[in-house]
């Protein structure tokens, strides 16, 4: 095991690592911008370095600045946590030349996967079922009208680089492709510095379904079951769970179908560390959408139902430990929900409400809450305004639905905006969502939010 990390990260997931390290006997080196230099993450590691700057790209996305902290602290290894570097191949690559560990999957892994484009084309050849779509980047308009064609209206234009819903944009008819087209391409490049984009047929009922791997690298790999993501808000997800109420009505070979694929996407990348395959189901059957070679910001809900340590997991398999888990040691109990969060205003179509937090607390029976932020600390607008992560188990779903409505109402969860008016949050779409008849009835879809009174 390593004597010490570098966390190249920010917010709940620095702070979830650090106290997972701590409790390995691992020590840990935070880094952080001008702008979170008195931010939690910081105090929750056993020591940090300023990287300069306030916005990401010039902090967080320096990966020069990253290995000099890296080599100045003397960290053997890099955890990049989820989004800024996490899934560039570059960094990874860079890691490993500069004599450190980059805790992730290999750079050749990545880059297979990291192109969606490719990796629909890995998938295919694995065996594993794909949305319809293009073979590869679109060049053009007219290539994209005469795929758009083959394909089937609607249609996703999709950025083949990067995550989290950026560049993505439904188009259902020749006269919506054109600007769908320039948007997906302009927000790729200015988000991920790639304009590539290719096309996908669009479900208008689907769900968002996807399974937790582990693998060792050598094309061994494991999955522990699936989490529900289909609450997406503009392809943001804001409320995951598992298992996933699709399979509660009798649709186990579906799931067993689903796993198998996910192991199969796995292996043939020799996949190495934790790792997500995101699966997209519809008219009763599914499809591969993309792999994220990383921590996904919902793996608490996987931990919770199978008591495999993800993070844990992460470490040893990148210090050279064999996956000695077996496919038959994992099994999972009860119900496990997350609830994104966010720092948000409703009444202005969710845009973001920064402020000073006064209150964000919460002491509730088998509940969690992974914050990056206590009572004082600054929500900034420079970065993604997710505030905490609200993490409930129970038995079974019912019970878990009402201890997650339990939470809410006891969650301390408050702060000042710079004019002196009170910072608004999202907690009253999630008291929708949980008292919502058909989210009870697990009527799930990723336009559910769209329909939500």
């Amino acid at each position: 095991m390593f004597h010490k990390i570098l966390i190249a990260n920010r917010g709940e997931i620095a702070c979830r690592i650090a106290d997972r390290c701590r409790e390995l006997g691992v020590r840990t080196v935070a880094v952080h911008s001008d702008a979170d230099r008195d931010a939690r993450h910081v105090r929750r590691a056993d020591e940090a370095v300023s990287l300069g700057g306030t916005f990401a790209r010039d902090s967080y996305l320096r990966a020069e600045l990253i290995l000099e902290a890296a080599k100045k602290t003397g960290a053997e290894a890099i955890h990049p946590g989820y989004g800024f570097l996490s899934e560039k191949a570059a960094f990874a690559r860079a890691c490993a030349e500069a004599g450190l560990v980059f805790i992730g999957p290999t750079p050749e892994s990545i880059e297979r996967m990291g192109d969606k484009a490719a990796a629909r084309r890995t998938m295919q050849e694995a065996g594993v079922p794909v949305v319809p779509g293009t073979a590869a980047v679109v060049h053009d308009e007219a290539e994209a009208r005469s795929e758009a064609e083959r394909i089937g209206y609607p249609v996703l234009v999709k950025a083949t680089a990067g995550g989290g819903g950026i560049g993505m944009q439904v188009a259902k008819s020749e006269a919506e492709l054109q600007k769908a087209l320039r948007s997906s391409q302009d927000r790729a490049k200015a988000a991920f510095g790639d304009p590539g984009v290719y096309l996908e047929r669009y479900f208008e009922s689907a769900r968002h379904i996807e399974v937790q791997v582990l693998g060792d690298g050598t094309g061994h790999a494991v999955h522990l079951f699936e989490r529900e993501c289909s609450l997406q808000r503009r392809h943001q997800k804001v409320l995951e769970e598992a298992p996933s109420p699709l399979f509660e009505d009798g649709a186990e070979g579906l799931a067993a179908a689903m796993y198998e694929a996910a192991v199969k996407a796995a292996a043939a990348v020799q996949y190495k560390g934790a790792g997500t395959v995101e699966m997209l189901v519809a008219d009763g059957t599914f499809y591969f959408m993309e792999m994220n070679t990383r921590l996904q910001v919902e793996h608490p809900v996987t931990e919770k139902t199978t008591g495999v340590d993800l993070i844990g997991w992460q470490l040893e398999l990148a210090a050279g430990e064999p996956l000695v888990l077996t496919q038959e040691r994992v099994a999972r109990s009860g119900h496990a929900l997350e609830l994104r969060l966010y720092a948000e205003d409703p009444a202005k179509g969710y845009a973001p409400s920064p402020g000073q937090l006064t209150e964000c607390a919460l002491d509730h029976p088998n509940t969690r809450l992974d914050t990056g932020y206590d009572a004082g600390g600054t929500v900034t607008p420079y970065y993604d305004p997710l505030v905490a992560k609200l993490i409930v188990w129970d038995e079974n779903r019912p019970r878990c639905l009402g201890r997650a409505q339990e939470a809410l109402d006891q969650l301390r969860l408050a702060g000042v905006k710079p004019n002196g008016q009170p910072m608004a949050f999202n907690t009253g779409l999630h008291r929708r969502v949980l008292a919502s008849d058909q989210f009870r009835a697990g009527q799930l879809d990723t336009r559910f939010l769209e329909r939500l009174k």
